[in-house]
């Protein structure tokens, strides 16, 4: 049985309620705990970090781009969170206190709406729980929110990815790009891609992240968890991490999709490139902001992308531009969208507790514009996407019918 019975009475009504309208599949009273992992995480933290380091102090935003954003290539960036007021307002007791009756998005309803819990309750559930994989707050309208938006007064972005193009589209119209991530050991963000072609950082501020990521090229098929290998928790990072990670490490995986594995800690920025496959697991309690971004340097792929999967914003979003970065219009204009990007696509997702990974691919599409992850996405199903073009009872207040983003 599911340890909710730990918590307080309220405490555990609210979580089951919020643990039926997230993951209505996991209906018994042994689904939440079926695997038991929380009798076998500790070898979740046992493997090498492949990827480089750079300090923000040392590395200018010219280098960064030739480096590492032109060439797409993810990177660790130190230094990053120095100053931040997160660094200290950003504790499980300093959370509670002083959002303690504001409301979180951790999940999704069948019909596409945001499941939400409130502070307090969260993090009672997020201390004690035994659930393989937990409910994992990541919510995209704390900056819109009159109590909630002074989460934005404790950091700032980094200065590698201030160019924020979709700020064309105006606050209203834009994909949601930023989230409040918090979640504890076990839970994470499924395997995907970012929609849109847009790139993504994820600033860690509390406990440890295990990533691993694929370049865009590497088959789909390589990389999903199929019914078969994770029933009803295919989608989650968890299950990622015990049924195809194994395999990447035999003699027989092919080494040009050989995994980038990160052991993100406290303080730490991932910048990850768009178009890469990655899986993001938390290995204990973890705080952590993200946000997607458009820039000058990947324009070029997230103006096809979005005129493939969003053509009403993408006309909305040109004639700004004409006025109001010129350069940018011609850029879109001189861009054949019947031409491949040569970057992959991921139909996401299915927003359960933990995760919304993508379930399936899609070619350059409405799909790829939709997720829920640790690079910052919100999505709905294609079943989900399916009943609101039908006219269903769609339409929570997560509004990405676009967006990203892990």
């Amino acid at each position: 049985m599911s340890d909710e019975f730990k918590l307080p009475k309220r405490s555990r009504k609210r979580t089951r309620d919020v643990k039926r309208k997230a993951r209505p599949e996991l209906d018994g009273d042994n689904a939440w705990i079926a695997m038991r992992y929380f009798e076998k995480f500790e070898p979740f933290w046992d493997f090498v970090d492949n990827l480089e380091r750079i300090d923000n102090a040392t590395v200018t935003c010219d280098e960064f781009i030739e480096r590492f954003e032109r060439p797409y290539l993810p990177v660790i960036i130190t230094g990053c969170a120095d100053g931040w007021l997160a660094q200290e307002k950003w504790t499980l007791s300093r959370l509670t206190k002083k959002y303690r009756n504001q409301k979180f998005k951790c999940g999704e309803d069948n019909e596409g709406y945001s499941v939400k819990m409130k502070m307090k309750y969260y993090v009672e559930y997020m201390q004690g729980t035994r659930d393989d994989s937990p409910l994992y707050i990541f919510d995209s309208s704390f900056g819109e929110h009159h109590r909630r938006r002074k989460l934005l007064e404790d950091y700032t972005v980094p200065k590698y990815f201030r160019d924020d193009l979709f700020k064309f589209c105006g606050e209203e119209r834009r994909p949601p790009y930023r989230w409040f991530v918090m979640g504890p050991a076990r839970s994470g963000t499924g395997i995907h891609i970012d929609p849109l072609g847009t790139s993504a950082w994820n600033t860690l501020i509390r406990g440890h992240k295990r990533w691993c990521l694929f370049p865009t090229h590497t088959p789909k098929d390589l990389l999903k968890v199929t019914s078969a290998m994770g029933g009803k928790q295919r989608d989650e990072a968890i299950t990622w991490f015990s049924t195809v990670y194994p395999r990447t490490q035999l003699p027989s995986w092919p080494q040009e999709y050989k995994p980038i594995e990160v052991l993100q800690c406290a303080g730490e920025t991932v910048f990850v490139p768009g178009g890469w496959w990655h899986v993001v697991l938390n290995l204990d309690d973890t705080i952590a902001v993200t946000q997607n971004f458009c820039s000058f340097t990947n324009f070029p792929c997230v103006w096809h992308k979005t005129v493939r999967g969003r053509p009403k914003l993408s006309r909305k979003w040109l004639r700004v531009l004409r006025d109001q970065r010129p350069e940018l219009a011609q850029i879109a204009d001189s861009i054949n969208i019947n031409e491949s990007t040569g970057f992959a696509s991921d139909s996401s997702s299915n927003s359960s507790s933990s995760s919304s990974s993508s379930s399936s691919s899609s070619s350059e599409g409405e799909a790829d514009a939709d997720s829920n992850t640790d690079s910052g996405q919100e999505s709905l199903t294609a079943k989900k996407k399916k009943k609101r073009r039908m006219g269903g009872s769609g339409g929570g207040d997560n509004a990405m019918a676009s967006s990203t983003r892990p």
